[in-house]
């Protein structure tokens, strides 16, 4: 299965942040929207960085309360790894085992084209083998 696939199917929508937004702000719109990271935009759309709950944490661990008033500029990731919607589910969910993150940008000629998760992977995977499942069912039971 490709990653064009999974967008298909989860949309393309990309929810996105500034990097001059205060962590306090990223954090209360991460809440309000119920996700766990956002990918940050400059000023021109192009991807600059992902902003996840992991980092205002470990932000948080490190500077105390003073985290709160920095920019989500000041700890988002930079050296982004990102997918294209080209590779399949397997490359992808290997590349974020082995750097052990949650959250892939999927890229397209330079351009965002959409946003998985480990989540959005991992049903994808479940549904593949429910869907197998019942072909093989299907097919031993037509003898």
């Amino acid at each position: 299965m490709l990653i064009s696939a999974i967008l298909r199917e989860k949309g393309h929508a990309v929810h996105t942040c500034a990097p001059d937004e205060t962590v306090t702000a990223f954090a209360e719109r991460l809440e309000r929207m119920r996700v766990g990271a956002l990918v940050v935009a400059g000023a021109d759309g192009a991807l600059v960085g992902v902003a996840s709950e992991r980092d205002v944490v470990r932000q948080i661990a490190r500077d105390g309360a003073a985290a709160l008033a920095m920019t989500v500029g000041d700890i988002m990731t930079r050296d982004v790894i990102t997918v294209s919607p080209a590779e399949t589910l397997d490359a992808a969910l290997g590349r974020m085992t082995d750097r052990r993150i949650r959250h892939l940008p999927v890229v397209e000629d330079g351009r965002l084209v959409g946003l998985v998760s480990i989540g959005d992977l991992v049903k994808a995977r479940i549904d593949a083998a429910i869907r197998e499942a019942a072909a093989l069912r299907d097919y031993i039971a037509a003898g």
